[in-house]
């Protein structure tokens, strides 16, 4: 924003592998956004006896904007989904991200990497048609996933949950937030990756490998 970040962005061809199950439930995102995480702390006090206090923590999907000016960064990949029939195009901006991936080195501060994803067009018998290339082609506009990164971020999130310092929103084709994705899962789904890889599945193709 898997995001963004999905699995699915680490080969332009790539058909349904094992992380294909971390989708949203509607099957059109390629990521899983939570708006809210509830934490539960247990805080001593002069009594030696634990207070427990229960607090919702705002989430990233209310810290991520729409990237209005996503276009104008790097589309370094596409992905032909035959799963789910999409067609859809991977974002990344600042340019320095690229360099960073190039090097090996975690993405800077400020990186926001953006999936665009498209119904891909349909012929006659319902599958999806294919260009010169062999390629799905682009259809109508479904939704986005995006995935930034800040300094700070991700404090609020238990170590078997947080994603170094980034944060996950979907939105619909309207550019507003799809309040009813699901956070969870993009974490969990992300949560695995070697560090070297900044929890970005497609960071090898950031590198241009």
């Amino acid at each position: 924003m898997h995001t963004a970040f999905e699995a699915d962005w680490t080969n332009a061809n790539l058909r349904p592998g094992p992380l294909a199950k971390c989708r949203a439930t509607d099957g059109l995102l390629g990521v899983f956004i939570m708006t809210k995480s509830k934490l539960i702390w247990a805080l001593p006090v002069l009594t030696s006896v634990a207070v427990v206090v229960a607090f919702a923590a705002q989430a990233g999907g209310d810290k991520v904007a729409f990237p209005e000016n996503f276009a104008t960064g790097t589309l370094y990949t596409t992905v032909d989904r035959a799963d789910n029939k999409q067609y859809r195009e991977l974002f990344v901006s600042p340019a320095s991200a690229v360099e960073a991936a190039k090097k090996g080195d975690p993405l800077p501060s400020g990186t926001v990497l953006t999936l665009v994803q498209y119904g891909a067009k349909l012929g006659a018998d319902g599958n999806p048609e294919k260009d010169a290339n062999g390629r799905f082609i682009k259809g109508n506009l479904l939704a986005y996933t995006v995935m930034e990164k800040r300094t700070g971020w991700g404090t609020e999130y238990p170590d078997n949950v947080r994603n170094g310092e980034w944060e996950y929103q979907a939105f619909k084709a309207d550019k507003t937030p799809n309040t009813a994705a699901n956070l969870t899962g993009c974490f969990n789904c992300h949560k695995p990756l070697d560090a070297k890889k900044d929890f970005v599945f497609s960071y090898e193709k950031l590198a241009g490998k």
